[in-house]
């Protein structure tokens, strides 16, 4: 399925030109041992519904952004740089 995503760098774009870098995940703390950091590196929740991700404008700036999309759907809420985020359950126009 195809959708539009909004590069924040580019505006924009069909979303073949980019790479899906997954849902974003916390970090653990301090220094991991094996069993949180298998966690951390392979599990995902996989979610049906709206989570916020990484992506990568592969055939555009190179840059890095998140964006916040309903996996159902594909609706995306909104797209920006890191530094830029909104924080956890805050709002911003895609």
């Amino acid at each position: 399925m195809s959708f539009l995503l909004t590069c924040p760098n580019c505006g924009p774009r069909e979303v073949t030109d980019f790479a899906f870098g997954g849902e974003v995940t916390a970090r653990p703390a301090g220094r991991p041992d094996r069993r949180e950091l298998n966690a951390y590196v392979y599990f995902r929740d996989n979610v049906a519904g709206v989570q916020r991700e990484w992506w990568l404008h592969r055939s555009g700036c190179r840059q890095w952004f998140l964006a916040e999309r309903d996996t159902r759907t594909n609706a995306v809420a909104w797209t920006a740089r890191p530094e830029e985020a909104p924080a956890a359950g805050g709002d911003r126009a895609a």
